[in-house]
């Protein structure tokens, strides 16, 4: 394995064009830590793989996996080995969320407060866009079934801004599929002493129109998962290697505060 970097940075990408540039350019000059880009392309039939191809034959810290299509959950199996960061996020390559607000996401684990920190659209610090009421009321179906299952308070389990110490989602088997990781990893992290944190963050989302992808039918999926790996996957079956927490409740804050630009 490489050199372990300080965070790495996992973006899933299909057919993003339009904004896998903007997304790259920003990550690569908006985060203030040591870091790695792995770069998933999920089967794009566009110009995604010749573009995200050039960036990597002139930066060192990326690296890209091609892949035939098979959603998001199976292009992040690929791409969680493949890191070498203390800490992994996973961002979204079609800019509904700010690489800029990643330094606000992992400030916990930097902290040494948290093991895993989950972005928030519904603690809004900044901006959301007004968009679609059926999602929301489906992604508060979904995250009060999966809280009452994992007994966890969640505000937002379907979010796509997920930060885990890197040794906890590597050491993680994700069986699922389609949009299914986002309730499999929360089911399996609950089953651990993993210390967890929310953080509010801006959410720019988009119409179906502009490329938005998810639909009802991921929905019903997510309801069974919350079912199957929150009462049908011990934790053993969960990690190769179950982790523990390192995670401290200090009585101060901002133990390894990143100067924010």
């Amino acid at each position: 394995m490489a050199k372990e970097v300080q965070l790495s940075v996992v973006i899933p990408v299909f057919n993003e064009e339009k904004t896998v540039r903007s997304v790259i350019d920003r990550l690569l000059s908006e985060i203030p830590v040591d870091l790695e880009l792995v770069i998933v392309n999920d089967g794009s039939t566009d110009r995604t793989p010749a573009i995200i191809d050039e960036y990597a034959a002139k930066e060192p810290r990326i690296r890209v996996i091609h892949k035939t299509n098979g959603g998001k959950t199976s292009a992040l199996k690929a791409a969680f080995p493949q890191t070498n960061g203390s800490i992994v996020i996973i961002q979204d390559a079609d800019l509904e969320y700010d690489p800029a607000e990643i330094i606000h996401v992992i400030q916990p684990i930097l902290d040494g407060n948290a093991d895993v920190v989950y972005g928030s659209r519904f603690m809004v610090r900044r901006a959301a866009r007004v968009l679609y009421f059926y999602h929301y009321v489906a992604n508060n179906l979904l995250t009060m079934l999966s809280n009452m299952m994992t007994n966890l308070n969640m505000s937002d389990v379907e979010t796509g801004y997920k930060a885990f110490r890197g040794d906890i989602i590597r050491n993680m088997t994700i069986t699922s599929s389609g949009f299914g990781v986002e309730i499999e990893v929360t089911a399996k992290i609950a089953k651990t002493d993993a210390v967890i944190y929310e953080v509010p963050i801006s959410y720019y989302g988009r119409t179906y129109t502009e490329g938005k992808k998810i639909g009802m039918k991921d929905g019903l999926h997510a309801l069974w998962y919350i079912f199957r790996f929150n009462l049908f996957c011990s934790v053993n079956q969960a990690f190769r290697v179950i982790p523990k927490s390192q995670a401290v409740q200090n009585t101060h804050f901002s133990k390894q505060t990143v100067n924010i630009r």
